[in-house]
């Protein structure tokens, strides 16, 4: 089992202050155009999606925007393409940025996040120059009391899941991208609550954070990118420490 892990803990942190800041709406729906590019429009057959509908629901996201996302992740808006583009750069201090986009017009978009990069002080960079130091992992989160560890370990790696993290609100399940759905449907049927099936983009080394100002420009430009109509996820591998990060809250 893994300890805990500084980049899970600002992913939940900035969930967090998203909620606060009305945003968590769009990330409901972007999360469900990423389960169908994954595994289909289906939610019986892909249970990424159906965790993805289900958090959306609790979100109050009307169903006309959930069926809208189902049918772009899954390509099937009448008249329109999506491609995923991946940008590659730096941000402040020099910190590796992944910025993951679906846009029906690259000669629009490129621009635009090559424009975002310049803003928050770092540059856009070529094609795998940071893409070496992350690594793609499927992540399935289960909170509720009284889970035990060994349990829910036992029931994860029989389920083909490599890891466990304990997190403050839960645990988060590893396993390969394409075992996702199956070892989250089974962490559900062994009577867990499954709060999240998705695939995240994980930095091997990290940088660290050392002051508050430093902080919240970093976590400022996370939100430049997230706020991009086109943007899909944004993935870093910067690392703030507990205490800094509760001084941004």
């Amino acid at each position: 089992m893994s300890g805990h892990s500084k980049w899970a803990n600002i992913k939940h942190r900035k969930a967090a202050q998203d909620a606060k800041k009305g945003v968590a709406y769009q990330r409901l729906t972007k999360n469900i155009i990423a389960a169908a590019k994954a595994g289909g429009g289906d939610p019986n057959a892909n249970f990424q999606l159906k965790v993805a509908i289900d958090r959306a629901r609790e979100g109050n996201v009307p169903m006309d925007n959930i069926e809208r996302a189902i049918k772009r992740g899954s390509g099937n808006l009448e008249g329109v393409t999506y491609e995923d583009i991946t940008y590659e750069g730096y941000g402040p201090g020099g910190v590796a940025v992944m910025v993951e986009t679906s846009t029906d017009n690259r000669n629009r978009t490129a621009p635009e996040i090559r424009s975002l990069f310049s803003k928050v002080g770092g540059a856009i960079g070529e094609l795998g120059c940071v893409a070496w130091n992350f690594e793609r992992r499927g992540v399935v989160t289960v909170t509720g009391g009284g889970i035990d560890l060994d349990t829910l370990m036992g029931v994860a790696i029989d389920a083909g899941a490599d890891d466990l993290t304990e997190e403050e609100d839960g645990f988060e399940i590893i396993c390969d991208p394409s075992a996702l759905s199956s070892v989250a449907a089974a962490i559900r049927d062994a009577g867990y609550i499954v709060a999240g099936a998705e695939t995240s983009m994980e930095p091997k080394t990290t940088v660290a954070v050392k002051t508050k100002g430093e902080a919240a420009k970093l976590m400022a430009m996370i939100d430049r990118f997230e706020e991009h109509d086109d943007v899909q996820n944004v993935y870093s591998n910067f690392e703030i420490p507990d205490e800094i990060l509760a001084q941004l809250d």
